[in-house]
């Protein structure tokens, strides 16, 4: 199996892993509340998705 001949730097090490960070998500507005929601998720407000409505939700009086 090989082997490398040399250590690798903690710099190339670590210009290596640069890429490896995680984005932040991209949160989308619901047509119907106007809150924001994840895309291809069904809103948790009013539970609206797709022209539909998914969950039923009971509102607080």
């Amino acid at each position: 199996m090989p082997v490398p001949k040399r250590k690798k730097s903690r710099s190339r090490r670590d210009m290596r892993r640069a890429t490896h960070k995680l984005k932040a998500s991209n949160p989308n507005d619901c047509p119907r509340c106007a809150s924001p929601k994840l895309p291809h998720r069904i809103c948790l407000n009013c539970g609206f998705y797709k022209k539909e409505d998914i969950l039923h939700l009971e509102e607080a009086v």
